[in-house]
This record gives C-alpha cells, structure tokens and sequence, in this order.
C-alpha cells in the first residue's frame, strides 16, 4: 500500500490507536477499491477523483459477485472513514460516500437444537462431582430461562429465589426482569448450591457460579463449559450458549406458546425481534407437513 491510503493506514495506528488487525483490514479494502478503480483509468489513485457514482458501481459489483452484504457494508465502512479522514486532514469538500445507503443484510435465522439433543447433552453431565453440578445447572439455567450469556456470567448468589423458583435477571440497558425456574433448572440450581461452597470454602465472591479459585466464572469460562457439554450430546461444532437460549425460544413457541409471553421472558425490547422465531417454527411446520401428508405435492403456503 502507498500513497493516501498508506498515509491513511498510518493515521489508524498512530493517532487512532487502531489494532494492526483492524488497520490492516481498512487498508486493504482501500486497496481493492483502487485496483477496481485502476482498472479503468491510467493514473494513481486520487482520492479527489472519486465520485458517488463509482463507490456505487463498486459495491454493487461486490454483491453481484456473491460478497456476503455484511462484508459489504464494512467495506463502505473503510471508504467513509477514509473520506472523513482525507475531509479532516485536506479539506476535500466532497464526501462520495455521502447518502449512499449498506445493503440491507440477509436475515439469518437463529440456530437451535432439537430436544433430543438436549436431553442427550444433559442427561451426559456426570453430577457425581462438583463440578459437574455447578456446568449442569449452567445448562439447565440457560435453557430453562432463555438468559443471555452475560446475564447468566452477572448472576449474584441473592439473585436466585429459591422460595418463588424463580431468578432476577439484569439485561440489557440494566433493565431488570424476573425468570421463573422450571423444575429441572430449580432442582440443579439447588443440588449445585449445596455444593457451591466446594469450589472455595472461604470464598467471599457473591457471584453464582464460582470457578475452582472461588471467583466468579468468566463469560469465556462459561462458554467453554457449554460447548464442552454440548459436544457431549451432538456432532456438531458450532456450538454456543446462546443456542441454547435459540432452543428455548423455539421450542416455546413449537408448544404453543404466545409470542408476546415468549418476548418477556427473552428481554427483548420489540416484538420484532422475537418475532424472527416464528420463521424456524414455521418452516417446521411446513417440513412435517410436506413429509407427512398425503396429499402434500404442491408447497404449502
């Protein structure tokens, strides 16, 4: 790279502090969008020279292609700071990236597992030792409260109410929300408590679940468990807590479940945001169907 977008990528570093990752990354969407620029013109690269017409022509060109949207909208993301940058530091009066809109990403569906597998996960978790009470009721809680990680990594010990099963729940924004504990998360969240003192006898943490130098499990401590545990009952290799919290939602609404309860007990702030869900337990409904009914040739509506 040389020139303004050498020039650019050394301003990352030095006065924005910028990660080499990160840096490196602007730099070279910068690069590409010169080489495409190049392809039609003799002369350097002059960022003076660029026009509305040609930043849209080029991210038009990265979709036809087949780049994914979200790839896109980083790269448009690159050339914006660029121009604010060269605005800043040269006074170029004309933005070429003003008002052009990032392509509207694909909606990607939430990834859940089957109740099966679940049971098969959990049902491995060997509760003969502490640990393995503490990870099962890790996995009973985020499957049986739809909690997001950080939530459950933030879980202080006064927050479990053990009389009213049920369990406080600070998300996002630090609103406050209460989730009842069903009978499997209460019931391993009780066997856990009981030997939660195994972990560090004189422990002061208030956190919920502690790691085995009595301080409070990290989110990273509590993913790793997840997918350690999950792997147990599936083949897969993506795994994460927050399928877990995808299955709950899932297999609420697959059991009837209302939408607007559903919402409450995720935390969402809109209804739109649940809503993606009823997407998984529709095409559902229309596999079993085209499966099972005999009169099923032509596609549900």
């Amino acid at each position: 790279m040389t020139g303004p977008i050498a020039e650019f990528r050394g301003y990352l570093l030095k006065e924005k502090r910028c990660s080499a990752h990160t840096a490196e990354a602007y730099g070279s969407d910068l690069a590409q969008f010169a080489e495409t620029l190049a392809a039609g013109t003799a002369g350097a690269f002059d960022p003076a020279a660029v026009g509305p017409e040609q930043v849209r022509a080029w991210l038009a060109g990265l979709v036809r292609h087949g780049m994914n949207k979200r790839s896109v909208s980083r790269k448009l993301a690159s050339l914006r700071a660029f121009f604010a940058f060269r605005a800043r530091h040269y006074g170029m009066a004309a933005d070429p990236t003003a008002g052009i809109r990032p392509p509207k990403p694909d909606r990607r569906l939430p990834r859940f597992l089957p109740e099966s597998e679940i049971a098969a996960a959990f049902g491995r978790v060997g509760t003969d030792t502490d640990s393995g009470l503490r990870d099962l009721a890790i996995l009973e809680l985020f499957y049986g409260t739809g909690i997001r990680l950080s939530e459950l990594a933030g879980l202080d010990l006064a927050d479990v109410d053990r009389a009213g099963q049920t369990v406080r729940v600070r998300g996002k924004g630090n609103k406050e929300r209460v989730a009842p504990l069903g009978r499997s998360a209460f019931e391993a969240v009780r066997r856990y408590l009981a030997r939660r003192s195994a972990f560090s006898p004189d422990s002061a943490c208030k956190a919920l679940f502690l790691n085995r130098r009595g301080g409070r499990l990290t989110p990273r401590g509590i993913q790793n468990i997840v997918r350690t545990r999950l792997r147990a009952g599936s083949g897969r290799e993506r795994l994460s807590p927050h399928m877990l919290r995808h299955s709950f939602a899932t297999h609420l609404l697959d059991r009837g479940a209302d939408l607007q309860s559903v919402k409450e007990l995720l935390g969402h702030a809109s209804l739109s945001t649940t809503q993606t869900y009823t997407h998984l337990t529709r095409d559902r409904l229309k596999a079993v169907y085209r499966k099972a009914h005999p009169r099923s040739d032509s596609p549900a509506s």
